[in-house]
C-alpha cells in the first residue's frame, strides 16, 4: 500500500484498475510475467503519488485507490494508460490492457478502510470495461465538469488541470451494474494518446422501458389499438377511462410496446394500486434512480426526466387520485418532452387532459377472446363449437374480465348452459374461492368502485337497477330530483355508460351488483314500488293520443321496463297496475314471438284475484285483461272460460264497444261450418251499427273477409274490404296494419291479379315496419313469397318463405298456414328437396332487414300484361 495512510473522506472517488486477460498473459509468459507484472505496478503507482491517489489495496493485478478529488482521479487513469502505452514491454504480445473505473461517492472512512456501497459500485464499474478502456460513473462525470476548471494551485491540481484540458467524455448510456437495482449512465474517458474504439461495456444496457411480458397473446382491439396510438401521439396527457376489468391496463401496455421507437428515454408503468411507498418512489424504482439524502424522491425523479423524451404510464389511478394528480401536474409541468398515459375508472380532471372511454369488444373480439381463453382453461382440448362459444360471447357485454370468468367456468359448464344462467352474471361466474383481488371476481370488481361513491351516488345506482334498460334524464330525475350530480359521479367512474339520446345505462354486470346492494338496505319494495309508479306515468304518457297512429316502436324502449314492473306488480299483488301493464303490452307479445312471457305474466296476476274482483278492478279493465289473456291462450278450455268472463264483465261494464270487441273475440274461423262463422260475424257487425259504435266491429269485418276468401267468394270480400276502410282509418291501433291492404293482397292473389296483389302487399308491408308490426309484416313476406310464385320466381319464393318462418317464430296463421304450405309444396316439387331446403335456410339465415329489403326489391309486375286492377274498384 502507498505510504499515505490518510484515507480521504466525504465526497470520495474511487479507482478500481485490473489486467484484461492476466491469466491467458501468465500462461503465455510463464517467469517472464513477474517482471510485467512488477512493472505495471510500479507504472501505476508513480502515477497514483503524482496525482494524489491512495493505495487501499493490491491483490495480484489489480488495485483499489481512493482519491479526495474526481479531476485528480480522472487525469490519475488517463495519464497512466499513456504511461503504460509508453512503457517498453519485452515484447509486443506482452503488453499488459488495463481497465479501470472510477465512481464518485459519499464515504467515511473505518480505520484504514471504507465500508460503502460506493465502493461496490466503483468496482463494478471497472469491471464493465475493456483493456485500455477508462470508465466513469454518472457522479464522476458532473463532479469533472464542476470543477476541473478551478484547480487548487498545487502541483498536483497543476498537473490533474492540464491533463483534463485534453480529456472529453463519451457518454454510452444507461447500464444496470451488477448487484444494484438502479441504473447507471457510463461515460468513457476520451484522450489523445488512448484507444477509443471499445465494444459494449461488460454489463447489462439498462432496459428501455419495464412493461410485464404478457401471460397470454393480446387478441383483438386493433381499431381501438390504432386509435389510442395516434391520440398520445398528438396529446401530452391521455386518460383511458372505463369499467375495471374492461382490458384498460392490456389495451395501454399494447400502444406503449408501439410507441417504444418513439421514446428514447422509454415507457415506464407503474400502478397506483401497488405503488405502497408512494407514487415517486415507485417511478423512481422503475427509471432506476437512487433516493438522495435530505431530498423529496419527485424532485429526483423530476429532475431526471426533465430533459428526457419518454412516456409514463400510470395505472389504476383512481387507486390514489390525489396522489396520481399531484405527480402528473409535476412531470407535466417540469418535464417538456415528457407524455403520461393513465387509466382509471375515472377521469383526473387536469388541465389539457384528453379522456378516451375505452369501449366493449366487439362481437367478433369477444368470441376470438373466449375461444382463445376457453382452449387454454381447458388445456388446449376441443370443447363447446365455435356457435355455442358464440352465443355465449354476446351474453357477455364485451368485457374482458367476464370472458376470463367465463372461460374457467367452462371447466364446470358447457357454453349453452352458461349462458341461459347469465340473467345473473355475478351467480354464474363467480367463485367464492377467488380471493380478494380486484379482479378475481365480478363482485371484487364492482366493489372496488362502489366503496368510492358518495351517499348520495350510491343510493342513485341502487335506484337505477330495478330498471332493465336505459333511461333518459326524466326517469333518473323520478328517481331522485336532484340527481345530476349522482349521475354525473356515476357516469365518471364508469358505473353509468351515457349512451346517444343521450340514454343512461346499466350493463347487466352493474345491474346485478347494485340489485344485491339494493336488497341488502332493505330498500327494494319501495324502490320497485316507485318504479311500478313511473312505468304507469310513462304507459300514460305513451298512450295519451287517441288519434295518432299506434306505433309499436313508440311502446318498444319501454317493454323491459313495463314487463320488470309487472313481474313485480304479479309479485306483489298489485292487480289493478298489473293489468294496465298487460293490455299495453299484448300488441307486442303478439307480434315480436313474446307470447309465452306474456301468458305467464298475466297467469301469474291473475292468481290474486278474487271470486269477485269487481271491488278491486273495474269491470271494463278486467274485461279487457280477460280478452288479453284469452287472446294468448293456447288452452281452448282456458280460452273459452276467460272469453265468457270477459263477455260478462264488458255486459257489467255498459262499455258498447268493450261487449262488441268480446263478441268478436269469440268469433271461430276454423272449423267446418263456414256458413255459421260467416253468420256470426255479421251478427257481430250488426250489433256494433246497432250499438252506435260500428268502428268497434272492424275485427269481425276482417274475419267475415278471411271466411270470404277461404270459401274462394273474392268479388265479396273485396266488396267488405273495400268498404271497411274508413273503419280501420277511425281505429288508431289498427291503422298501422293495413289489414284491409294486406287481405286485398291475398284476394289478388288468389285471382291471379299480379299488379294488385303487389301493390297492396307492398304497401301493407311498408306501414307494418314503419309502425313495428313485426309479426304482421312477416306474414306480409310471406304473401309476396306467394306473388313470387304466381310471377314465376320460385328461388326468390323460397329464400322469403324461409325468412318470413323465422321472423314469425310461435305467431298463429290459422287462416292462412295452409295456403304457405300448398305453395311451399309446389316450390319443393319444382325446385327439388335439396335445393329447395339450401335456399329455405338460406333465407332463415339472412335476418329480418335483409329479408324484407329482398321483399321490397321484388319486381314490379309488367303493367302491360293486361291485368285488372281491380283496387280501383273497390276503393
Amino acid at each position: 500500500m502507498s505510504g499515505r495512510i490518510e484515507l480521504p473522506s466525504g465526497l470520495v472517488t474511487f479507482m478500481f484498475t485490473d489486467i484484461e486477460g492476466s491469466t491467458r498473459l501468465a500462461r503465455m509468459l510463464g517467469d517472464a510475467y513477474r517482471n510485467v507484472l512488477g512493472a505495471h505496478r510500479a507504472v501505476l503507482r508513480r502515477v497514483f503519488d503524482d496525482f494524489g491517489g491512495v493505495e487501499l489495496l493490491t491483490e495480484g493485478d489489480s488495485f483499489f485507490v481512493a482519491f479526495s478529488n474526481a479531476d485528480a482521479a480522472v487525469a490519475a487513469c488517463v495519464e497512466a494508460q499513456r504511461r503504460l502505452s509508453a512503457h517498453d514491454w519485452p515484447r509486443r504480445d506482452a503488453v499488459p490492457r488495463v481497465r479501470m473505473g472510477l465512481h464518485t461517492g459519499r464515504a467515511v472512512p473505518v480505520g484504514q478502510e471504507y465500508a460503502s456501497a460506493e465502493v461496490h459500485r466503483a468496482a463494478r464499474v471497472s469491471a464493465a470495461a475493456h483493456g485500455g478502456q477508462v470508465l466513469c460513473s454518472e457522479a464522476t462525470a458532473l463532479a469533472v465538469t464542476a470543477t476541473y476548471a478551478a484547480t487548487t494551485g498545487g502541483s498536483t491540481g497543476t498537473a490533474a488541470a492540464a491533463t483534463l484540458a485534453t480529456v472529453d467524455l463519451l457518454d454510452l448510456g444507461a447500464f444496470r451494474l451488477r448487484g444494484f437495482d438502479d441504473d447507471e449512465r457510463l461515460f468513457q474517458v476520451m484522450a489523445p494518446g488512448l484507444d477509443r474504439d471499445f465494444p459494449h461495456p461488460r454489463t447489462a444496457e439498462a432496459p428501455r422501458h419495464n412493461l410485464p411480458a404478457e401471460h397470454a397473446p393480446f387478441v383483438g382491439r386493433r381499431a381501438e389499438l390504432a386509435e389510442l396510438t395516434e391520440l398520445i401521439s398528438r396529446n401530452r396527457l391521455v386518460t383511458v377511462v372505463g369499467p375495471g376489468g374492461s382490458g384498460k391496463t392490456r389495451l395501454t401496455h399494447a400502444v406503449a410496446e408501439q410507441l417504444l421507437p418513439a421514446y428514447p428515454g422509454g415507457v415506464w408503468t407503474i400502478d397506483a394500486a401497488s405503488a405502497a411507498q408512494g407514487l415517486p418512489t415507485a417511478l423512481a424504482a422503475a427509471l432506476g434512480l437512487r433516493p438522495e439524502p435530505g431530498r423529496p424522491m419527485i424532485d429526483t425523479v423530476v429532475e431526471a426526466c426533465a430533459e428526457r423524451r419518454m412516456l409514463v404510464l400510470l395505472q389504476t389511478c383512481d387507486a390514489a387520485p390525489v396522489l396520481t394528480v399531484t405527480l402528473v401536474h409535476r412531470l407535466l409541468s417540469r418535464c417538456r418532452r415528457l407524455d403520461v398515459m393513465a387509466t382509471g375508472r375515472a377521469p383526473l380532471a387536469l388541465a389539457g387532459e384528453t379522456v378516451w372511454r375505452i369501449p366493449p369488444l366487439v362481437p367478433a373480439d369477444a368470441f376470438a377472446l373466449l375461444r382463445d381463453r376457453a382452449a387454454a382453461a381447458q388445456g388446449g382440448r376441443p370443447g363447446d363449437g365455435d356457435p355455442q362459444l358464440a352465443r355465449l360471447a354476446a351474453r357477455l357485454e364485451g368485457s374482458p374480465l367476464a370472458i376470463n370468468l367465463a372461460a374457467a367456468r367452462l371447466r364446470l359448464l358447457p357454453a349453452e348452459q352458461l349462458a341461459r344462467r347469465l340473467d345473473d352474471p355475478l351467480g354464474a361466474l363467480d367463485n367464492d374461492a377467488a380471493g380478494d383481488g380486484r379482479h378475481a371476481s365480478l363482485t371484487n370488481n364492482l366493489t372496488w368502485s362502489y366503496r368510492t361513491l358518495g351517499s348520495r351516488a350510491a343510493e342513485l345506482l341502487r335506484r337505477l337497477a330495478v330498471f332493465a334498460g336505459p333511461v333518459d334524464l326524466a326517469a333518473v330525475e323520478w328517481c331522485d330530483p336532484e340527481a345530476l350530480g349522482a349521475l354525473s359521479e356515476l357516469a365518471d367512474k364508469s358505473l353509468v355508460e351515457v349512451t346517444p339520446g343521450p340514454r343512461y345505462r346499466l350493463s347487466d354486470q352493474v345491474r346485478a351488483y347494485a340489485l344485491r346492494r339494493l336488497a341488502a338496505t332493505g330498500e327494494e319494495p319501495a324502490v320497485r314500488d316507485r318504479h311500478l309508479s313511473w312505468s304507469l306515468h310513462v304507459l300514460d304518457r305513451v298512450l295519451d293520443d287517441q288519434v295518432r297512429t299506434t306505433s309499436l316502436n313508440d311502446v318498444s324502449p319501454y317493454v323491459a321496463e313495463w314487463q320488470a314492473a309487472l313481474r313485480w306488480a304479479a309479485a306483489t299483488g298489485n292487480v289493478k297496475a298489473g293489468l294496465r301493464l298487460g293490455v299495453a303490452l299484448d300488441p307486442w307479445w303478439r307480434e315480436h314471438g313474446d307470447v309465452q312471457e306474456g301468458r305467464a305474466l298475466l297467469a301469474g296476476l291473475f292468481r290474486h284475484l278474487p271470486a269477485d274482483a269487481t271491488a278491486m278492478v273495474p269491470a271494463a279493465e278486467l274485461a279487457a285483461a280477460c280478452l288479453v289473456r284469452a287472446g294468448l291462450s293456447t288452452d281452448r278450455v282456458e280460452r273459452d272460460r276467460l272469453l265468457e268472463r270477459a263477455l260478462a264483465e264488458a255486459e257489467r261494464s255498459g262499455d258498447p264497444s268493450l261487449l262488441v270487441r268480446a263478441c268478436a273475440a269469440g268469433l271461430t274461423l276454423t272449423g267446418d261450418d263456414t256458413a255459421a262463422a260467416e253468420r256470426a260475424c255479421r251478427d257481430v257487425i250488426s250489433l256494433a251499427e246497432r250499438s252506435g259504435v260500428p268502428n268497434a266491429g272492424f275485427p269481425a269485418v276482417l274475419a267475415l273477409a278471411e271466411l270470404l276468401w277461404r270459401r274462394e267468394a273474392l268479388a265479396e270480400a273485396a266488396e267488405v274490404l273495400g268498404a271497411a276502410r274508413h273503419l280501420e282509418a277511425a281505429r288508431p291501433e289498427d291503422r298501422g296494419r293495413r289489414a284491409v291492404d294486406w287481405l286485398l293482397g291475398m284476394v289478388a292473389l288468389r285471382r291471379g291479379d299480379l299488379v294488385a296483389a303487389h301493390d297492396h302487399l307492398v304497401v301493407a308491408l311498408r306501414s307494418r315496419l314503419r309502425h313495428g308490426f313485426r309479426g304482421a309484416a312477416a306474414d306480409a313476406v310471406a304473401a309476396i313469397a306467394v306473388r313470387c310464385v304466381v310471377g314465376g320466381d320460385p328461388a326468390t319464393a323460397t329464400v322469403l318463405f324461409g325468412g318470413a318462418e323465422a321472423a314469425r317464430g310461435a305467431r298463429r296463421t290459422e287462416s292462412f298456414g295452409a295456403f304457405w304450405s300448398a305453395h311451399q309444396t309446389s316450390l319443393r316439387e319444382a325446385l327439388g328437396d335439396a335445393a329447395f331446403d339450401a335456399a329455405y335456410a338460406d333465407g332463415a339465415g339472412l335476418g329480418f332487414d335483409r329479408i324484407v329489403a329482398m321483399a321490397l326489391a321484388v319486381e314490379h309486375p309488367d303493367l302491360e300484361d293486361g291485368a285488372a286492377r281491380f283496387a280501383q274498384i273497390v276503393r
